[in-house]
Parts: structure tokens; sequence; C-alpha cells
């Protein structure tokens, strides 16, 4: 029944709209109880200031980087918000107009330069954003908020300040890194970003930002390439947004989503261009999967399948010499982000509906990787795990063909934004994740599913738009899904009460209470729960 859930109200647009920050934290009109137990505050990400002036972004990805926080103390709720204070920010404040290009926006030089220093600026090449709009990870005791460039900004998770602009750049070999790092419970950072590699030719490299030590130095001083995945085409890489990791191996997915190089170091000035405009896709060449041990040993097999956008891994575990990853995919070709434009999101909602019929189409899968090979198997299906449809077929020429086993799949309904209890289950054998349900890209339900029965709990009410669900254990936890969700509703046409932080039982998705604010509060997309 909720696969024909409508708004026609339109209410999502207010996900788009631009807010202030606040100069101190206010107080949430809790209903329900909170959990005792639940102390610390959730941090996330998004857009917040959708233009400059009469300047507008285009895209979902280029609204000002706006950190938000729920604290909890004593069962009370406060939030706050604050503009990170990026560089894209602060000279977009002090121009009065848009200075650095974001993804889907590009800037105009400055009016105010005469036509010999705007001609010298055409070889100055890309500013590069530091728009850190997508996510906030901790490394060492700091946390850093992010986008996917090679700038990330570390900021204060009390105040919510910015302190200082980080250029990944300077202590490690990448062009950029992901929003989506992989944590370990000791502190352990791993990301992936592309790369120059040997003869010219573009990689991706796994990189390694080690604990904090005794020493206190900063560990980002200490990063380090862990292993080199090759690229399908030696000038066009493949856009990446997550990767998946287990206590022994790195899964690295290579879709046909490419970035062309030769667009992007061109001088985007000379043509008014933005990051969008340098994605094409490579039609013939489906998905490649690359899967490397974590020490830095690259396995040499060659994993295919038929075409797919990826963003975000679930989880990926290891299993009697298979490797099991299961992914939020789009599938197809064609970049899902062409659909993503801020006109497309605040249309009317038949408009909605409509432009979402031609994108391609939202699966959650279950792939299983083969460890191993042996010849004499070849046209058989090596996968011999008994929970499993997934197959994995040698061909002839060594090939590993595979065959996915569905999650979740419902016409035009995506579960995305996936999180798991990550710090007792990431890369290891669970059973439940928890997911943004989007129907025709519109964020509309919370989503609990058990991988293993295909099983699912939703949360949904009318009109009420949440973001992605974070899980929080239990302090004394006995099974995986004791805890509870939080994520951040809006709903505008319900009442005084624009925006709440809502707080599920992860057990079954029931409320247990939610925590009211006076003002509406912009889409966000990623972020964590730091405990007190």
């Amino acid at each position: 029944a909720s696969f024909r859930v409508e708004h026609p109200a339109g209410g999502y647009k207010k996900l788009f709209e631009t807010v202030e920050e606040l100069s101190s934290p206010i107080t949430a009109h809790v209903t329900g109880r909170i959990p005792t137990w639940l102390k610390g505050s959730l941090l996330r990400c998004g857009p917040g200031l959708f233009e400059v002036g009469a300047e507008p972004f285009y895209h979902l990805f280029d609204g000002q980087a706006l950190l938000h926080k729920f604290d909890f103390k004593e069962g009370h709720v406060t939030y706050h918000r604050r503009f990170v204070r990026t560089d894209a920010y602060v000279r977009a404040m002090t121009e009065k107009r848009i200075v650095i290009t974001e993804f889907g926006t590009y800037a105009y030089p400055d009016p105010c330069k005469n036509i010999f220093s705007r001609f010298f600026s055409y070889f100055k090449g890309v500013e590069v954003t530091d728009n850190a709009l997508v996510n906030v990870y901790p490394i060492g005791e700091d946390y850093y908020a992010c986008t996917e460039t090679n700038f990330i900004t570390r900021i204060n998770p009390e105040t919510l300040e910015t302190i200082k602009q980080v250029d990944l750049c300077k202590y490690v070999s990448v062009n950029g890194a992901t929003a989506h790092p992989h944590v370990e419970n000791d502190g352990t950072v791993y990301n992936i970003g592309n790369c120059f590699g040997k003869n010219f030719s573009l990689a991706y490299n796994i990189i390694r930002i080690p604990p904090l030590q005794a020493d206190r130095e900063d560990p980002i001083n200490k990063s380090e390439v862990v292993v080199q995945f090759p690229c399908s085409d030696r000038f066009k890489p493949s856009y990446v947004h997550s990767f998946g990791l287990t206590p022994n191996y790195i899964v690295f997915v290579e879709t046909p989503v490419k970035i062309n190089l030769l667009k992007f170091l061109s001088s985007w000035s000379l043509w008014g261009a933005n990051y969008m405009d340098c994605f094409e896709s490579n039609e013939t060449m489906g998905v490649w999967m690359h899967v490397a041990e974590k020490k830095g040993r690259l396995l040499n097999i060659k994993f295919r399948t038929s075409a797919f956008n990826l963003f975000h891994h679930i989880n990926t575990f290891e299993d009697n010499g298979f490797l099991i990853v299961d992914l939020c995919t789009w599938k197809g070709f064609e970049f899902v982000y062409n659909y993503l434009y801020l006109a497309n999101l605040r249309a009317n909602w038949d408009e909605v509906k409509r432009q979402a019929e031609k994108a391609p189409q939202p699966e959650a899968r279950r792939y299983v990787l083969p460890l191993s090979i042996d010849k004499a198997d070849t046209g058989k299906n090596l996968v011999t795990l008994p929970y499993t449809t997934a197959t994995a077929t040698l061909h002839s020429d060594e090939i590993v063909w595979l065959e996915p086993e569905v999650l979740f799949s419902g016409p035009r309904h995506a579960f995305e934004f996936p999180q798991i209890n990550y710090k007792k289950y990431g890369g290891k054998p669970y059973t439940y994740s928890y997911g943004l349900g989007l129907n025709h890209f519109v964020p509309d339900r919370l989503c609990k599913l058990n991988v293993k029965t295909k099983e699912t709990w939703v949360w949904q009410e009318p009109d009420s738009y949440p973001s992605e669900p974070i899980f929080v254990s239990h302090p004394d936890a006995l099974e995986e899904d004791d805890g509870v969700v939080l994520s951040i509703v809006i709903s505008p046409g319900v009442g005084p009460k624009p925006a709440y932080l809502l707080i599920l039982n992860a057990k079954d998705m029931s409320e247990v209470a939610r925590a009211e604010v006076e003002i509406n509060i912009p889409v966000t997309f990623h972020g964590l729960f730091k405990r007190a």
C-alpha cells in the first residue's frame, strides 16, 4: 500500500528552501519519552542556502553547506545549526555573488575585473569547491565536514564553528576523496579517490589514516596509500561515491558513469562549465568489480555484471571464501544525478512523477564474489552458499559474470541512504538495514529491511519528509536491532511545527518520541550520532 502514497500538496518543496542559521541552540518540544540512555548529539550536513542574492544554485548538491545538531541531555533536546565557513561560502557572502563553481552551477567571472585580468584568470584553471554539504566524520579526535573534492573542513562538534580547511592533496596522492569513508572501531579511516597512476593513466587509490597515537600528532599527517585499483579506461575514471570494507578485503565497484578528464581539466571558464558537464556514460562496459586484500594485494579476478549506478554500499562481509556485497543500485548507465536538479525536485507532484518514470530504476541487491577460481569450473556457477540466489559464473575468457539476489524492489521506490548497526556489524554478517524510502525521488518514509528474509517495516505519515535514518545502539544491547533510529522530518502542511527530530524503536519502527522545532529544516544527506 505504501507504494501508492501521493504528494499533490508538494510539501517536499520545503526541503529545498533557504533558511537562516541560529546564533545559539533552541529548545525542542518533546512528545513521548526520550530514552534516558540516549546521550549525545546527532550531527548532519546538507545545503541551506539555495541562492546568493539574485543568483540561484541549480543542483541538489550546490547549496551552501549547513551543519545541523540535535543534542540529547537528560531527556531534553536542543537544535542548533550553522553554515560551514568554507571558502565558497565566505567569498559568496563577501562578494554577494556565487564565486566558486559548484557541482551544477557555474560561477561567472568577477564582473568588476577588466578584460586583461579576466583573460589571465582563464589560465588559473579550475578553483575546486570546498562546499562541505554531504557528510561529517571523525579523524582521530577531530570532526570534519566534507564533500567529494580534495578539501575537507574541520568543525567543532559542540559549537558548530568552522576551524580550518584541509587539503588532502598535501598529504596523500588523491585528486579527491568520497564523503563515505569507513571508520573502524579503533579509529582507523579508509577512503578512496581517483589519482594519476603509472604512465599517466588514471587509477583509484585507497587511503588509510591511522588512529590517534600517543604522540598526539594529527593522524592526517600519517595518511598513506594502501592499494591502487586500475581504471577500466586510462583517461576516464568512474564516479565513485562509496566502497566496501571487511576485516580482510576492500571492494571497489567501478560503474559506467565516467568523468571526462579532458573536459574537467580544460579551462571551464572558457565555456561556462560545471562538474555535471564533465560526466558521461560508457554504454558498453557494464559494471566492473575489483577486490583487494586490505594488506594491499589486488585479486586478479575480473568480476563483471550489467550496468547500474551506485552511490551507497549497504554492507560487505566474508563467508566461506566468498564476499557478500550489498548495494543500493539504480539500473542502467544514465547518470541518476541528471534527475536531481532543483527545478526537477521542486516541480509539482505530477511533473516529479513524470521525470522519475524516465530515470534509472532503484533496486537493493546482493552480489556474491568468489575469492578464488578454478579453471575446471568454467561454465559453472561458483556460488555454493545455501542462503543466496546470487550467482557468479566463470566464463572461458576467465571473466566471472555476476547476477544479483534482489533484496528490495518497488516501482520508482528506492531503499536508499542505507544505515546499519555499523559499530558491531560493519564488514560482518548482519541481518538488518535501515533506509530512507524515496518515492519518485521524494523522501517519504523510513524503512527497515531484513536482508535475510526480505521482511520490511515502514514508518510513514502523510505530507512528512524524513531524512536518512541513523541507528543508535542501546548501551547494553544484546541483539543487532536493540536501539533507536533517528531521523529529521519536515511536515510543512501539518500544524504549527514545521520540523522535528523523530525517534523510532529500531525493532519495529514504532514511534518512541519526537522533538519539534518551530523552524523549517532543509534537506540533509548524511551524518552521525556522537555519543556524549
